[in-house]
């Protein structure tokens, strides 16, 4: 049995995974499963909030998020890597959890609002979109973590699962749930290729599962430095999209020549996105070849055994729930 204190977090199965997603989160959750007994899952019920019209491509990008996972470092043998929907027992402390949450707690959360606006092609103006932040509180609270990794856009959610933990525990008269932290993750300061906010949606990202022959053209027409007509024109690092990719993947060492090159025009912006393309290259084919090697029967295996491993967590927790709230028939 593991000592170690115990971290949860997921992703939602949309598609696959690009660099903004690995430098944003997933890096950090490779980190982590050094450290902590870390439970990360593929939140395919969370997909159904905004995909319930047309569900039929979950299935199918769940395999790929494993995939891409296990590519990025995630290790089975340190961490648990499951599906949200095999552990039924989610479903069943969602709902008494939802009876707990007074419904102005739900209609406040800043992500209702936004989402509504961002996707206005879709209809969001249903209860399991309403309620998705108390779905988001079983996932965490069944496992009962010390903490939970996340963005600065997700502490109003982690702050909700705290008071609905507070209100549960209040009630029942318990200290059944604790109050998971936040481990504040560092914000991935990574744009789009055309300087927008990295997005599938947008067509502007590098996917990790790409080839280099399918990345190529689109380092070649990434935007840079826009004041840099010319190659003789003197360019600015901090102002060029492309610099924050080499500050990520281009040895350090090369970055005091980088800067001096586009500075005093030496270095055309051709030149900075070949060295790029090497860089990525590199920092890619360990991952290319790691997804190779995953499989899908592996896939299938690791969902398999992962799912077990938090299902036996989770029943264990909710026999102790039932029996709190005299519902242990």
């Amino acid at each position: 049995m593991s000592h170690k204190q115990r971290i949860v977090s997921g992703m939602r199965p949309t598609g696959p995974l690009h660099l903004g997603h690995y430098f944003g989160v997933i890096a950090n959750w490779v980190r982590l499963q050094e450290e902590y007994d870390c439970f990360f899952f593929a939140a395919d019920w969370h997909a159904l909030t905004s995909e319930y019209a047309d569900p039929t491509r979950i299935k199918g990008f769940v395999p790929g998020l494993v995939k891409d996972w296990v590519a990025a470092g995630l290790d089975p043998d340190k961490c648990v890597i499951f599906q949200q929907s095999r552990v039924k027992e989610h479903a069943e402390l969602y709902l008494y959890l939802s009876m707990y949450t007074p419904l102005g707690w739900l209609e406040r959360c800043p992500t209702f609002k936004e989402m509504n606006e961002q996707l206005k092609q879709k209809d969001l103006n249903t209860h399991g979109f309403l309620g998705y932040p108390v779905l988001m509180a079983a996932d965490i609270l069944m496992y009962k973590p010390c903490a939970v990794p996340v963005g600065k856009d997700q502490l109003p959610h982690l702050e909700l699962n705290r008071e609905i933990a507070r209100r549960f525990n209040h009630l029942t008269g318990s200290e059944f749930f604790p109050e998971p932290a936040d481990m504040l993750t560092e914000e991935c300061k990574l744009a789009g290729l055309d300087g927008r906010k990295m997005s599938k949606s947008y067509g502007n990202s590098i996917m990790l599962s790409e080839s280099i022959d399918e990345i190529a053209p689109k380092v070649r027409g990434m935007k840079t430095d826009e004041n840099r007509l010319r190659k003789s024109d003197p360019g600015d690092p901090s102002i060029c999209n492309l610099y924050p990719y080499h500050k990520l993947m281009t040895d350090p060492a090369r970055l005091p020549e980088i800067e001096e090159g586009c500075k005093n025009a030496s270095w055309g912006c051709v030149d900075c996105k070949k060295l790029l393309m090497q860089s990525l290259e590199k920092f890619l084919t360990p991952l290319h070849e790691r997804r190779a090697a995953c499989t899908d029967e592996r896939v299938a295996e690791i969902l398999e055994t992962g799912s077990r491993k938090a299902q036996a967590v989770a029943a264990r927790h909710m026999d102790e729930l039932r029996k709190l709230v005299n519902f242990d028939f």
